[in-house]
């Protein structure tokens, strides 16, 4: 059966082996697009002092089932604003979390924030169509490429315009993701194999990144205590998804993630 990774990875490499759009001209359709918001500087600028939050608009995922499956991406997108997050980030893989194209933009619309587009990104028309979408900071997972595919989609989301969050799982990923230059990196703390969360992961990894990164803790971010283990860990942000969609709060659960860094 292979793992969730797997199965998710052979599904977008299949869908990329078929799409026969004209790469040429989706790049310079992308190339044309006006610049995007701020990502990673936004979360730098707000990390020197508090924890930013990156939160996540989020229907489903293959380990938890049904989240919020009804929810309005931009009402949801309103709340977050509302409850200071610093920037969003939308799934818009539709077979595996439920998310479409139509929540990034319609979330996007709703506020003034950067947008993250939560994706499986495996070929340069993932990247264009990033851009094309609306969205201003692409995810690329270590994970998921190999030393090429992940340089060269790492310098074509950069050359559109594009901010690059770069996910790792371990120390191995780590140098992976420096080695292409990737100013950027998130540490996942779950296991895309298991879906297992391990607490200490990002905390572990965190010692290892150079000065200069904007490091963002992802995955098992429940609330303030976990909040405040990463801010002392040194990251700038956290991206958190299931905590905040199922709450009743929306709001109060982003505000009570952005305690002080320092």
């Amino acid at each position: 059966m292979g793992t969730y990774l797997d199965r998710i990875l052979a599904g977008h490499r299949a869908a990329a082996a078929a799409d026969l759009r004209p790469l040429d001209a989706l790049l310079d359709e992308a190339r044309q697009c006006e610049p995007a918001r701020p990502f990673e500087a936004a979360l730098a600028f707000t990390g020197e002092r508090q924890l930013a939050v990156i939160a996540e608009v989020k229907r489903r995922s293959p380990s938890r089932g049904d989240l919020a499956v009804d929810l309005d991406a931009a009402e949801v997108a309103l709340a977050y604003d509302r409850g200071g997050a610093t920037c969003l980030s939308v799934l818009t893989d539709t077979d595996w979390f439920g998310g479409s194209v139509a929540d990034l933009q319609a979330a996007r619309a709703a506020v003034d924030l950067p947008v993250l587009r939560k994706d499986f990104t495996v070929a340069a028309r993932d990247v264009a169509d990033a851009r094309l979408m609306g969205a201003d900071a692409l995810l690329l997972i270590v994970a998921a490429l190999d030393d090429a595919e992940l340089a060269d989609l790492h310098g074509l989301g950069r050359e559109l315009g594009l901010d690059v969050l770069v996910e790792v799982h371990d120390e191995a990923e780590l140098e992976r993701a420096l080695t292409v230059g990737s100013t950027m990196i998130g540490v996942n703390q779950r296991d895309l194999v298991t879906f297992a969360v391990d607490t200490e992961r990002a905390v572990r990894v965190a010692r290892l990144m150079p000065e200069g990164i904007v490091r963002v803790a992802e995955s098992g971010i429940t609330g303030t205590a976990d909040a405040v283990v990463l801010a002392a860990a040194g990251f700038h942000a956290v991206l958190v998804g299931e905590s905040v969609v199922t709450s009743g709060d929306r709001a109060g659960s982003v505000t009570r993630l952005r305690v002080r860094r320092r």
